[in-house]
């Protein structure tokens, strides 16, 4: 099984793929990089997306266990067909706010304007994501039930 994680900034992706991964799943956190680069796109705005043939490869070649892949870029929409499952994980507002301001591990989050794009993705691509989506998790809930909500998704 291939799933991919998204969800916006904050909802817990790379939390999820660290309890994963202690409990024996391949993971990989695409926010590296080794899966992703920036491109300048024709506005002459940068944009973070997938390295295409590094996804490729990763998903084509997986055959054992489960896959978990976290990630959200504007790009990932093209490697659908390629996933078990597309997951989507949701929080309020505030909650994604918290979590950014609180975290240590990612620098994403702390200045005003990082702030409203998280505001802004939340209103613009959380409903995008939730339309292309197979699964949507309250990321809410604790860890320990998000990442049993995700293994669930794996049993035959």
């Amino acid at each position: 099984m291939k799933v991919l994680i998204t969800g916006t900034s904050g909802t817990g992706k790379s939390t999820a793929l660290h309890h994963l991964r202690r409990r024996g799943h391949r993971t990989v956190d695409t926010d590296a990089d080794a899966w992703s680069h920036w491109v300048t796109l024709p506005d002459g705005s940068a944009d973070w997306i997938w390295r295409e043939q590094a996804i490729t490869d990763l998903l084509s070649s997986h055959g054992e266990g489960s896959l978990f892949v976290a990630g959200c870029k504007t790009n990932q929409g093209r490697f659908y067909p390629l996933f078990d499952q597309i997951v989507l994980l949701s929080a309020p507002a505030d909650v994604l706010l918290a979590r950014i301001a609180a975290r240590t591990t990612n620098p994403y989050g702390k200045r005003p304007e990082e702030r409203a794009a998280v505001l802004h993705h939340l209103a613009t691509v959380e409903p995008l994501l939730r339309a292309t989506a197979t699964v949507e998790i309250d990321a809410t809930a604790s860890i320990e039930r998000v990442v049993q909500q995700l293994e669930e998704l794996t049993e035959p």
